[in-house]
Order: structure tokens, then C-alpha cells, then sequence
């Protein structure tokens, strides 16, 4: 597997122009997937030494860009620019939409779920794996950025395990809040029971 080096550093004003943020691609991913890293510098004084706050963050287009109550991705995306913008550190756009069987897929899940079929169950009836991501890609993206050392922004402890295992020291795991809604509460209850993700619901 090939070492990720930086292609390119842009500032990009976001939110309006309130918020500046560096995004920034990479060489060498034969994926073709383009994943993005977005740096934040920070708006409060940091410490000698600070780990950065990380946030991997899989590609969602419904919820990210059209605000679908049906997940919770669009809100963890809102929260993470808030918090690390605040702190400093990077988001990681990760291109792996619908858990990595891609839009077309999920939308087929979907209306399996319409049918009353958790999310995971979905996926096995369409002969798809339950969760496609891989997060080693992200562990290159901080590798090729020197950073060896995340506070991880997550209620997923597969995303920990995973940079673990390809040699990043996640020194905290910061829970992200519970985005809870009237369509989203199965889909979370389920995200909590079948993979341990530390979600807390009334």
C-alpha cells in the first residue's frame, strides 16, 4: 500500500465565510475516491504540544447536503466543524457513502427499511456488507499530514480500533452529542445495539 503525500492546500472560507478552513488532497489513493482532509487552525489559545481534535466523517449526501432526518450524519457534520473549528484539528471527509456501498445501494436499503428492516438488515438482504468502511484510509491521510496523535471525535469505537491498528495513538475518544429525531431513532438504537456505538437515548 502506497504512502499518501499532500497534492494541494486550499483555503476555503465556509459557513458563509465565517469559518476558514484548509482543505487539502492527497497522492497516491488508487481508490479514486478523493477523500479530502479539512484543517482547522482554531479559535482558542492551544498548548505546547495539543493533540488535534479528528473527526472522520463518512460521505452522507442526504444528510450532509439535504439535511435527511432518516440518519444523523448531517448534524455530527455541523457539530464537528463547530467543536474543531473551536479546538483545532482536521476533519476527514472520507467518500465511502452509505457505510461504502455507495448512494444507489443505500436508497435500495432504504426502502427495505420502509418495509420495517433495521439498516443492517437491509444491507444483508441486498447481499451487502453491513458496514464497507475502511477507515486505514484515514490513518494514511493523518500519516501523510504528521499527525500521530488524535482526540477522535466518535460514538464509533470501530473508528478507534481501526487507526489503532494502523498506528495512530488515539490518546481520548470525545463522544459526539446524540442528534435524535422522530425518524432517526430506530436507525440509532440500532447503531447502538448491533455495534456498540456509545449513544445514550431517552
Amino acid at each position: 500500500m502506497s504512502k499518501l503525500t499532500i497534492k494541494r492546500r486550499v483555503m476555503i472560507p465556509v459557513r458563509a465565510g465565517d469559518v476558514m478552513a484548509e482543505f487539502i488532497s492527497f497522492n497516491g489513493d488508487d481508490s479514486g475516491k478523493e477523500h479530502i482532509g479539512i484543517y482547522f487552525e482554531g479559535t482558542t489559545p492551544k498548548k505546547d504540544g495539543a493533540v488535534p481534535l479528528v473527526r472522520l466523517h463518512s460521505e452522507c449526501l442526504t444528510g450532509d447536503v439535504f439535511g435527511s432526518g432518516r440518519c444523523d450524519c448531517g448534524e455530527q457534520l455541523d457539530e464537528a466543524i463547530d467543536r474543531i473549528n473551536e479546538e483545532g484539528g482536521y476533519i476527514l471527509y472520507l467518500r465511502q457513502e452509505g457505510r461504502g456501498i455507495g448512494l444507489y445501494a443505500k436508497l435500495e436499503a432504504y426502502a427495505l427499511q420502509d418495509q420495517g428492516y433495521d439498516t443492517y438488515e437491509a444491507n444483508e438482504m441486498l447481499h451487502l456488507p453491513e458496514d464497507d468502511r475502511d477507515f486505514s484510509i484515514a490513518a494514511r491521510m493523518l500519516d501523510a499530514l504528521e499527525v500521530s496523535k488524535v482526540r477522535l471525535l466518535t460514538n464509533n469505537p470501530d473508528k478507534s480500533e481501526q487507526l489503532t491498528a494502523n498506528g495512530i495513538d488515539v490518546v481520548e475518544i470525545v463522544p459526539t452529542q446524540v442528534h435524535v429525531n422522530q425518524h432517526n431513532r430506530q436507525y440509532l438504537e440500532t447503531k447502538a445495539k448491533r455495534k456498540q456505538h456509545t449513544l445514550k437515548l431517552d
